[in-house]
């Protein structure tokens, strides 16, 4: 697909903001486990208590939580704190937020980092757990009794009434103190860090309710803050998918326009040569099928191929920072995937090909088979083709089913392995939780990531199927776009005379078909002269109708040259050219439209009387008059309402329209009855009296009047002059004229 990468360019500022907004989207998406992970461990377990680190604390509880921390560490909780009483500046603030504050002096927090919050956490709550445990110990003789042991022996069940435990702690030397500490880190040691600072939140909690904070509010405005974050990236990441999609749907539908534009620019210079090389049933298929192929898939790619590996990556990134006991299962999911992915490619890739050549060969049959209707049924050979189209429909059925069966197998199993991977994330996490390594909302988060790895990983597969196909339509679009087109323009192009006339010269002309071994044509060498008729007459394969598609550029001379007006017609530009020539091919061609439109085809600006005065030429006057609406009658494609006589009559029309220096009728006037020819011949004379006339005919009653007959034989010229002197010095001519005239009609 690198080969159309030059269509993309236009589109460059598109894609570039697409990109960017699935970056932001990626990232929104990634933050929202994290989000419902907060919610369910601090929101919900914790009562909304974020850190370890009290925002504020009574002076009497940091007192108490300080006998237990060492000299350095009380140092730093300290100075990370502010004292606050009655005379403190903002006294009437703090008093608002903790009422407590009027009875006893507290301790706020003075504004710190994230790092040294992290930092305190750990030191912070072991001292408050430290503290709560003293304090549980108390109503447990048994535990009194432990801590007991660690103060010298001491039962703590047996104090003096009256006597505050912490006071008495205080005065015990610091060895002593430690101890007791040392009891508790055993326990937290077995807990973990992040499950004891977790621990220590409920401590936290106890000392806000302590200072007269209201908890329950403060719980429900953390959830509800959170959850308003969580609903402001869900819309952001909305917002980002709208916004793609629309970036995406443009690119994908200008590509596809461009792509189309420049194919049928590519197929419109294409010579007889180019033509040859490929279909017309594959021409179309390629223009129509191909590009659709091409567009969706670019749909997708900015959609999907640069969303998916964000996630997909960012996904196994936050999974790995989390340092969790079950990415394991992520990476035994991913592999699992990938190797599916991997075997489901090398089957289904070959098809890809095989599959573009069986649609083209199904529009092929389809297309010979419409056009071909009224032969096939004067043969009654309809049964031969419809086994012709079942084969051709059953080929291509055949290996489309198994492509579809591999993606309706892979997906299940996709899904399998998705869902068992929950299921063992849920086994495994649960044990994690129940033996204190990660928190609920940690394997609520890695769940989510686990999922959006996975659709990272499913919407990839989609794309492996779909690219393959897409790549092979890109290559059979790069294949008619890099064609080379074998008649050209010359870079520096001459320009007819503002007098032209019209004089055509064939000199010493040579013409062998592409590939071909041997010419065709053989030393070419006559002038048709403006107000004269030259006409060509030989035997089916002479050369007739190749001589004149040589005039107009539909083929190039191998050897020779051919002057119009003195000039030689590959110095000039095939739209100068073919502007002066009026030309009726064999097969008369009509449009879709009406029989004005068809004629306004030569020339857009023709009054109405032209037109009228080129049918009346062209003897085609009572059949357009016949019709109620005239020359607004309808024509079908092909024009298959008309007869082939009424074709060919409107063909002549058309060119008359035109009114060029130069006329080619190549065997334009077989379908018309002797009358209609000669009455046509007649007005033709009259109507282009200057033009030089060209025709190729098989009847010599249309040309015995022409001022030069050329007789053609196997490519070779073997008469040449009117019909008089050829009758008298070639045999040729007078074989074909005495096969189609009496006696009396060949004078």
């Amino acid at each position: 697909m690198h080969k159309l990468g030059k269509y993309i360019k236009p589109y460059g500022w598109a894609l570039a903001i697409s990109i960017a907004l699935l970056f932001a989207q990626a990232n929104f998406d990634l933050a929202l486990p994290e989000y419902l992970s907060r919610i369910v461990n601090v929101g919900i377990q914790q009562g909304g208590v974020e850190s370890a680190v009290p925002a504020a604390i009574r002076q009497l509880a940091m007192n108490r939580a300080v006998l237990f921390m060492n000299d350095a560490d009380k140092d730093a909780v300290l100075a990370n704190y502010t004292l606050v009483d009655s005379a403190s500046v903002q006294y009437d603030e703090y008093v608002k937020q903790y009422p407590v504050v009027e009875s006893e002096p507290i301790y706020v927090l003075n504004k710190i980092d994230k790092t040294e919050t992290e930092r305190l956490s750990p030191i912070i709550g072991k001292a408050l757990l430290t503290t709560a445990g003293l304090e549980q110990a108390l109503a447990d003789p048994e535990k009194a009794a432990q801590i007991g042991e660690a103060m010298g022996g001491f039962d703590l069940s047996k104090l003096p009434p009256g006597t505050d435990l912490f006071d008495m702690l205080a005065t015990l030397p610091a060895a002593q103190r430690a101890q007791i500490q040392e009891s508790f880190n055993s326990k937290f040691e077995a807990l973990g860090e992040s499950m004891v600072v977790q621990a220590a939140v409920g401590a936290v909690k106890v000392e806000y309710q302590a200072l007269g904070v209201d908890t329950a509010r403060m719980q429900n405005n953390y959830v509800m803050t959170v959850g308003g974050w969580m609903l402001l990236l869900t819309l952001l990441s909305a917002a980002c998918t709208i916004t793609v999609g629309y970036f995406s749907a443009r690119i994908a539908a200008g590509l596809a326009r461009d792509l189309r534009r420049s194919t049928f620019r590519k197929v419109e210079r294409f010579s007889s040569a180019e033509f040859e090389k490929f279909s017309t049933a594959s021409l179309i298929t390629r223009t129509t099928n191909d590009i659709t192929q091409i567009q969706m898939v670019a749909m997708m790619i900015i959609r999907m191929v640069f969303y998916a590996p964000l996630i997909g990556i960012g996904g196994i990134v936050k999974v790995t920072a989390q340092d969790s006991p079950l990415t394991w299962l992520i990476v035994v999911g991913v592999m699992i995937l990938v190797s599916l992915i991997a075997i489901v490619m090398v089957f289904a890739l070959p098809k890809f090909r095989i599959i573009q050549k069986l649609v083209d060969r199904l529009n092929l049959v389809s297309r010979e088979n419409l056009s071909g209707m009224m032969v096939i049924r004067a043969f009654n050979m309809q049964d031969f083709e419809e086994k012709r189209f079942d084969k051709a429909n059953i080929d291509l059925t055949a290996v489309s089913l198994f492509i579809n069966r591999l993606m309706v197998i892979m997906m299940p199993v996709m899904m399998f392995v998705m869902n068992a991977l929950m299921v063992g994330v849920i086994w495994f996490g649960a044990k994690q939780v129940a033996d204190a390594n990660i928190q609920v909302g940690d394997m609520i988060a890695f769940m989510q990531y686990g999922m959006q790895i996975m659709f990272a990983f499913l919407m990839m597969s989609m794309l492996f199927f779909i690219l393959p196909r897409a790549s092979v339509s890109a290559d059979r679009i790069a294949e008619v776009l890099d064609t080379e087109i074998s008649i050209n323009d010359p870079k520096e192009p001459k320009k007819f005379s503002p007098s032209f006339k019209g004089q055509v010269e064939f000199r010493n002309v040579f013409f062998r078909y592409p590939g071909a071994d041997t010419d065709v044509l053989h030393d070419i060498s006559f002038t048709a002269k403006p107000g004269e008729t030259t006409a060509f007459i030989g035997s089916t394969g002479s050369g007739k109708s190749t001589i004149i598609n040589l005039l107009p550029r539909f083929h190039e001379v191998t050897g020779g040259a051919i002057l119009v007006d003195g000039t030689d017609i590959r110095d000039v530009t095939q739209h100068d050219l073919r502007e002066r020539i009026g030309y009726v091919p064999q097969k008369s061609a009509l449009f879709s439209g009406t029989i004005e439109s068809n004629l306004r085809y030569a020339d857009q600006n023709a009054s109405l009387q032209t037109l009228h005065a080129a049918i009346e030429a062209a003897q085609a006057e009572e059949f357009v008059e016949s019709k109620p609406e005239g020359i607004a009658a309808e024509i079908s494609q092909g024009g298959a309402n008309v007869s082939g006589g009424q074709k060919q009559r409107l063909s002549i029309a058309r060119a008359l329209v035109k009114k060029p220096p130069i006329y080619i009728l190549d065997d334009s006037f077989s379908a018309l009855d002797f009358k209609t020819d000669a009455a046509l011949r007649r007005a033709f004379k009259t109507y282009s009296a200057d033009s030089a006339l060209l025709i190729v005919t098989q009847r010599v009653s249309t040309i015995k009047n022409a001022e030069q007959i050329i007789v053609l034989d196997e490519g070779r010229i073997v008469g040449k002059g009117t019909h008089k002197e050829l009758l008298e010095n070639c045999e040729t001519y007078r074989e074909i004229a005495t096969s189609q005239l009496s006696q009396e009609e060949l004078v």
